[in-house]
């Protein structure tokens, strides 16, 4: 019998606001594979348990954790994330609720809950995998490796034209101070800080616009 085509997985890590939901969506889509918003997932456990989730006992959150069933249908920019077969409310993307999955993340139960999850989607499914430690943490093994980055008042003002462009309210300062505090809590958390892989490749898309971008990774995934 022929053996099974081999997984295809792409890891694309950064900061928050650096671009890499809309890049890897763009990417799966010219990859034909699914897009796995990592961010997404915890942004969605935090909605789901509520403020403060991260200050509940180990054994709480665990048994909480044990409810969710992530499961992925469609591919490219039409990749949806399930949770419990019901695709994510819009309401996870806000500020705040981004706030609260950055602090639940450096709670030990639902990261070990989140790497496990992750893992269990890339076994079967060929995928770009988006978030803050996918090439260091949960997919070592990953085809191809990427760590975008850029300045953090770019990354603020990238924030701000998204939010514009959907007709919401757009606080620089205030944004830029989201970020800091973002950096700052992922780059020096005890657990899988934000770092990039010894393998990856480095863009740095402060100053390249985001067709440039996928470009620059199409061509090494291609081998171009």
């Amino acid at each position: 019998m022929p053996s099974a085509p081999a997984v295809l997985i792409v890891t694309l890590d950064g900061p928050a606001g650096v671009g890499k939901s809309t890049l890897a969506a763009r990417l799966a889509g010219e990859l034909g594979i699914a897009f796995l918003d990592t961010g997404a997932m915890f942004r969605a456990a935090a909605y789901t348990l509520g403020e403060g989730a991260w200050d509940w006992s180990q054994g709480i959150v665990q048994q909480k954790l044990g409810e969710f069933e992530f499961t992925l249908r469609g591919s490219g920019k039409n990749t949806e994330l399930l949770l419990g077969g019901q695709p994510l409310p819009q309401e996870i993307r806000s500020e705040r609720v981004g706030l609260w999955a950055s602090q639940l993340a450096v709670v030990p139960s639902v990261r070990a809950y989140m790497k496990m999850a992750q893992i269990f989607l890339g076994q079967t499914t060929s995928l770009v995998a988006e978030g803050r430690d996918m090439g260091t943490v949960v997919f070592p093994g990953a085809t191809h490796k990427f760590f975008l980055d850029a300045d953090p008042e770019e990354r603020a003002r990238r924030r701000c034209r998204q939010l514009e462009a959907q007709g919401k309210p757009a606080d620089f300062a205030k944004i830029a101070e989201n970020i800091r505090q973002r950096d700052d809590q992922d780059r020096n958390r005890s657990i899988a800080p934000l770092k990039p892989a010894p393998d990856a490749v480095l863009v740095d898309t402060t100053h390249i616009t985001e067709g440039e971008v996928l470009e620059t990774v199409l061509r090494v995934v291609r081998g171009g």
